[in-house]
């Protein structure tokens, strides 16, 4: 019972202290950071890494569920093309600086593309709508990769098929 008063009359003198000096208190200034209210620009060369990772964060889950998608066998698609899905609505949901429409629609038409062409895979469809739904996707994918170095200050070099090794047979 002691302890329980002394607590209670240290809990009463904290409360009178902070409240007693009203007047005080109103002329006390408290510091405010002036562009605590303003974001920072998403476009800035400073600011584009952490403006563009979201993004590139999607299609990377994406990019490794369409690769799992595509060495499984056909039964095993549909809960996969679901997952994909699911990636596309959030990309699609994400809100982009305008800087990043580009690199966001060129994403979005990426996973439209891979997505169509699994169905298309799962319904029957022939060789040659899935090979053009595999070649439309690439060059999607080619396209988000290029804006993405544009972005970023990238210079893109073009792969090129190293020569075989001396006294080995080119295939």
């Amino acid at each position: 019972m002691k302890n329980s008063f002394i607590s209670l009359i240290l809990l009463a003198g904290f409360l009178v202290s902070a409240c007693g000096n009203q007047n005080e208190a109103s002329t006390t200034t408290i510091p405010i950071l002036e562009n605590s209210t303003s974001t920072p620009d998403p476009c800035s060369s400073e600011n584009l890494n952490n403006s563009i990772k979201p993004i590139n964060d999607h299609q990377r889950e994406f990019d490794d569920a369409s690769l799992l998608a595509s060495n499984v066998p056909q039964e095993q698609l549909p809960p996969l093309i679901t997952e994909m899905q699911r990636i596309r609505r959030e990309a699609e949901d994400q809100i982009v600086a305008s800087c990043l429409s580009t690199l966001k629609t060129h994403q979005l038409n990426h996973m439209k593309i891979v997505i169509d062409t699994m169905l298309a895979f799962v319904g029957g469809a022939d060789s040659a709508t899935l090979n053009n739904g595999i070649a439309q996707a690439g060059s999607e994918h080619d396209l988000y990769t290029i804006e993405m170095a544009r972005l970023l200050g990238i210079t893109l070099v073009p792969a090129t098929n190293a020569p075989a090794p001396s006294g080995t047979q080119s295939p």
